[in-house]
């Protein structure tokens, strides 16, 4: 599996910090820009760790509050994308956990909403066996093949050491394989 760019960020680099300044400056049109460029990843990494479109919107969304309410600590310096991202995935894991999500196919609106308009066979094969994936392996693979992070920036982003995070895309993976050939 190589790494699969879902979406790339809006704004540049340079853009994102102004945004990001601005919004710390209490600007909702700057944190309303960050929002719609880093929308569109924060969500399908929800769906993709949770399975379900409605639950997925609601982390997403929530996750953008959490990142309102911390942006005054967050710092400007870095990328923002990981940040949320980091965010998000952790909110995701814990709804998982809570939940002990149904072991069930992805419907065909929930693998649209991930980006498939119609899903081939392969990527329905895919969508059920990352719903049979623990949410943590789940996460760790979403992070790694959709949207593109080193295994050692999974680590820093969910605080992991980062033989746990090549443990947990290993075993994955290896369930996601045996799941695909069934």
């Amino acid at each position: 599996m190589g790494a699969l760019r879902l979406d790339l960020p809006v704004a540049g680099d340079r853009t994102e910090r102004a945004l990001i300044r601005d919004a710390q400056r209490g600007s909702v049109e700057a944190f309303e820009q960050l929002f719609r460029s880093h929308w569109p990843r924060a969500y399908r990494a929800a769906l993709l760790v949770v399975g379900d479109a409605a639950a997925a919107e609601d982390i997403a969304q929530e996750s953008f509050l959490a990142a309102v309410r911390a942006l005054d600590r967050f710092d400007r310096r870095r990328p923002f994308g990981p940040w949320l991202h980091r965010i998000v995935v952790n909110r995701a894991i814990d709804w998982a956990r809570a939940r002990a999500l149904r072991r069930e196919s992805f419907s065909d609106v929930e693998l649209e909403a991930a980006g498939e308009r119609e899903p081939s066979a392969h990527a329905r094969a895919l969508a059920e066996g990352l719903a049979l994936l623990q949410p943590e392996q789940r996460a760790v693979i979403v992070l790694r093949y959709l949207l593109g992070y080193t295994p050692g920036e999974i680590a820093r982003l969910l605080d992991l050491p980062r033989g746990t995070v090549n443990s947990r895309l290993r075993r994955g993976l290896d369930r996601l394989q045996e799941a695909v050939r069934e």
